[in-house]
């Protein structure tokens, strides 16, 4: 016993180990060379210690916003940032994030392999994100242990078939018809575009008949235009702030501080980054060999870039609208009390790029600038009614920048409030919920499925 313990201590408490232990695992049923065992082992260990020395780095920046936005506009400023919010929660949560994610992925497996859902989801830095975000809300509400891991990889597997599901909706219009589907957490905002471009303007008039201008190409490097955003943010908080700027700077003047402090944040972006890539470099192979086998019909779900060659001006169009509702949305929220959600860079170049891409699918330039437009909008209001749901993680100054992990948490945050009085009743309704959620995309795929084969035949 005093064995097991020893070993609970210092491989299941610690995330670092564990991922890389998976990793060991997952490359050793695949008959892996010894070599690329040892690499894609160190690789993922390593990118653990990168994702924590990347935290440490951009939450050192966030420190130093905070206190510039209350004594300025006398409100408490929240940058959504995924990997921040991710690296913070591994300092407690880490463990559970792991199990969570290596579960989801199991489960993502044999769903896709017994349902009509064939989906096998491989943007493994949105899992890994999802898993963080399941395992800080279950908490939250009362969950803990083998209740937080088991209904937590359940919901993540259920996620992992049914969003890609409800994103193919609009996908073959994107792709020309292409086999891909759409692997990202942003979904509910990409379909939300799809479907208000469908209302408000033709497929036909695309906006890729329209070129923007050369300067605006430095938008296309998400670090790069991190930068200027963040520096634009500090300097606004810098000059809003006074005296408590000039304290905050202490020997620098205000400017070389803002300077400093924007280009620290997206250091730390970028170590993250790295970080994230090490871990899913190592661990997302493990299964795809896995998955060939498993599910033979399946569709492998992508990162949400994959949608940018086909309209990459919607992109960045997509972006900019994105980008502008959520500084309206970020006014809005201030003007009614509700914590101030700064726009963030990276989610509205993704997730509003890809935004603009399924709101010029169905309804051309007009679908692109209102849909992504919208999508700011929500993922904006969404971030600041996901804070409360986060425990401690809400205090963390930044959170999650994704409608799908704003929309899972605030529902989860919910039946917590309905039925926290019993940690088994709760995991019985939020498992009952996803349930249905996934019987029910089930039946819609199912019979999308009849109405194509029926065109084709006819």
């Amino acid at each position: 016993m005093a064995i097991l313990g020893q070993f609970v201590k210092d491989v299941l408490s610690q995330p670092a180990v564990l991922v890389g232990l998976i990793a060991l695992v997952g490359l050793t049923v695949q008959r892996k060379p010894v070599g690329d065992i040892i690499t894609g082992t160190a690789k993922a260990v390593l990118g653990f210690v990168i994702l924590g020395a990347g935290a440490n780095t951009l939450v050192s920046s966030l420190d130093k916003l905070s206190p510039l936005l209350e004594a300025g506009f006398g409100v408490r400023g929240v940058v959504p940032n995924n990997e921040a919010i991710v690296a913070i929660a591994q300092s407690t949560l880490g463990s559970e994030t792991a199990l969570i994610m290596v579960f989801g992925l199991i489960a993502n497996l044999i769903i896709a392999r017994l349902t009509p859902l064939k989906y096998v989801f491989l943007t493994g830095h949105h899992t890994f994100f999802m898993a963080a975000l399941l395992s800080a809300v279950l908490g939250t509400v009362g969950l803990k242990g083998a209740a937080l891991v088991l209904v937590g990889s359940f919901v993540l597997g259920v996620l992992m078939v049914v969003m890609p599901a409800m994103a193919d909706a609009y996908m073959s219009r994107v792709t020309g018809g292409q086999a891909i589907a759409l692997g990202h957490f942003g979904t509910l905002g990409y379909w939300l575009a799809g479907f208000i471009g469908s209302r408000v303007g033709r497929a036909e008039d695309s906006i890729e008949q329209y070129r923007l201008p050369s300067s605006l190409s430095f938008f296309r490097d998400s670090l790069v235009a991190t930068a200027v955003v963040m520096l634009a943010v500090f300097v606004i908080a810098v000059l809003a702030a006074g005296n408590k700027a000039v304290e905050l700077a202490g020997d620098q003047s205000v400017w070389a501080f803002a300077l400093m402090q924007a280009l620290t944040f997206t250091a730390g972006v970028a170590i993250i980054l790295q970080g994230v890539r090490l871990i899913i470099s190592e661990i997302v192979p493990a299964f795809q060999g896995i998955s060939a086998r498993i599910v033979p019909e399946a569709r492998p779900a992508l990162d949400c870039p994959v949608t940018f060659p086909y309209a990459p001006t919607a992109v960045l169009v997509g972006f900019i609208a994105s980008f502008v509702g959520g500084i309206l949305a970020m006014l809005g929220l201030a003007a009614i009390g509700l914590p101030v959600i700064v726009p963030g860079l990276v989610p509205h170049f993704f997730v509003g790029g890809t935004a603009g891409v399924f709101g010029n699918a169905t309804g051309g330039r007009w679908g692109c600038v209102v849909g992504a437009f919208a999508n700011g909008i929500l993922i904006t209001v969404g971030a600041a009614l996901l804070l409360p749901t986060l425990g401690d993680l809400g205090f963390a100054n930044t959170t999650f920048g994704d409608s799908d992990f704003q929309w899972v948490g605030i529902l989860i945050g919910g039946a917590g409030k309905v039925f926290g009085h019993s940690p088994g009743t709760l995991a019985g309704a939020v498992i009952v919920f996803f349930g249905l959620l996934l019987g029910l995309s089930a039946v819609v795929k199912r019979r999308r499925g009849a109405v194509s084969s029926t065109g084709m035949a006819g």
